[in-house]
């Protein structure tokens, strides 16, 4: 079900460059020029260090179909190009993959929060494969480009679209939910990853709970039980059906469904299922998923022996030269890493951790480095190897007092040479940072033992 030129007329008035019949299909919809085919229709994106519009000149030659121009384009467009003045060219991608959803007019699942998004949109498309074909976000198309690219790739034959919604600022998910009319939406947490870019877990909030900008008037927000501040601010944004969910041993607070994590299984009610992923962390958002088949009628029945796939650097375990380890260097906030460190704590063996910084924390980023420090040593850990060359390692290592083993390093490869003497056999090790800190360069060197 390709869009057609018509829809874009009715967009944006007639193009210049011809006279296409409004009844003509729409090619692919691409912003990429590295790698545009013929027939493609190709929309000129501006970003810091780079503007699409310079690649107008080609279009011809590579056989594209058509293309838009922002007003305030001033260069040249090669004569004979279709091409539709638009005012903001993002806009316009997006206002394409909104009317490519409509066409389709398929289930919409829009999954948010500072942590744990990607694990649980993984979770909710595995659940979710009872309904039929599940079309998903894939790597990091979570942004205001990534969005309608996967939106836009979605065909007739999938059921179900669950797209990942990430935000680094005010505003962006408010026009993620514009361009994709969710039916669901799932905040999985309200935590601190970007507070240097927001300020604070209000504002935070906010701009989580605007996945309800659009979200359709039956639609539902599926929501962890217990948290004051994210259940005020979604009652300022949303007026519409809140389901929550806790597990049973969490604070108690009001849930409509409550979980236990028994011997690797979720239990609800008659309704048991094994723990595809390790950690209490998982197991919440594990919940959210389930609640979210279920509300969409996929059944409450086993995960699918689909094995869950989430990305490298995300809840992966794997052993290697006598060590276990737990590889989580994807990313990090302060909340993601007191889960790991849960984590590894109930892990047989002696506890090693590899904490690297964590990045866009702002004016609260020495506290909340302190604060996981101080976590890690609750958890009696064995020994914690520091990457950090500044303030925040120093601040770690003081927080760390009571860990027998503390090193700071200010590279990853530079790792090795404290856990090369401190680890034996049968070791648990933890690896977690920001991803800028690059804490996988330390994996090829962990066969110590």
């Amino acid at each position: 079900m390709p869009l057609t030129v018509g829809q874009l007329i009715e967009c944006w008035g007639l193009p210049e460059g011809g006279c296409p019949d409004p009844n003509t299909a729409l090619g692919r919809i691409w912003t990429d020029s590295r790698s545009l085919q013929v027939g493609d229709f190709f929309v000129p994106l501006l970003g810091n260090r780079f503007d699409g519009h310079h690649f107008l000149s080609q279009l011809l030659k590579l056989g594209a179909q058509g293309t838009m121009v922002e007003r305030t384009w001033s260069g040249p467009i090669p004569s004979g190009l279709l091409h539709w003045r638009v005012d903001d060219t993002m806009a316009a991608y997006q206002q394409l993959a909104l009317l490519h959803r409509r066409d389709l007019n398929q289930l919409l699942v829009a999954v948010t929060g500072s942590v744990g998004k990607t694990t649980t949109r993984e979770l909710i498309r595995a659940a979710l494969t009872p309904l039929g074909a599940v079309h998903c976000s894939a790597n990091n198309n979570n942004n205001d480009v990534g969005v309608p690219f996967t939106v836009l790739a979605a065909k007739p034959e999938h059921r179900v679209l669950v797209i990942e919604m990430g935000m680094r600022g005010p505003g962006e998910i408010e026009r993620l939910s514009r361009c994709t009319e969710p039916d669901v939406a799932v905040i999985t947490n309200v935590g601190t990853a970007h507070i240097g870019r927001l300020g604070s877990r209000e504002a935070i909030a906010a701009a989580k709970c605007e996945i309800t900008t659009s979200l359709k008037p039956g639609g539902v927000v599926v929501i962890l039980a217990g948290d004051p501040l994210l259940d005020a601010t979604l009652a300022k944004a949303w007026s519409g059906h809140v389901l929550r969910v806790r597990l049973k041993d969490d604070p108690p607070a009001t849930a409509d469904r409550i979980g236990a994590v028994e011997s690797g299984y979720l239990v609800v009610g008659d309704y048991h299922s094994p723990l595809p992923l390790e950690g209490r962390h998982n197991a919440r958002n594990f919940l959210l998923a389930t609640t979210v088949a279920e509300y969409l009628g996929a059944g409450s029945q086993c995960l699918p022996s689909l094995p869950v796939s989430v990305p490298n650097g995300r809840s992966r375990r794997f052993y290697q030269g006598g060590l276990t380890i737990l590889d989580e260097t994807y990313n990090a906030s302060p909340e993601a890493v007191v889960a790991a460190l849960a984590l590894l704590a109930a892990q047989p063996g002696r506890h090693f951790a590899v904490l690297g910084t964590m990045l866009e924390l702002g004016e609260q980023s020495l506290e909340l480095h302190r604060m996981v420090a101080a976590q890690a040593a609750a958890f009696s850990l064995d020994g914690l190897v520091i990457v950090d060359a500044g303030n925040e390692g120093r601040v770690m290592a003081q927080a760390a007092g009571t860990i027998p083993l503390v090193a700071i390093v200010m590279t990853p490869e530079r790792a090795a040479q404290p856990l090369k003497a401190w680890l034996e056999p049968g070791d648990v090790v933890l690896l977690k940072a920001s991803r800028a800190v690059a804490l996988d360069r330390l994996i090829p060197l962990l066969p110590l033992v």
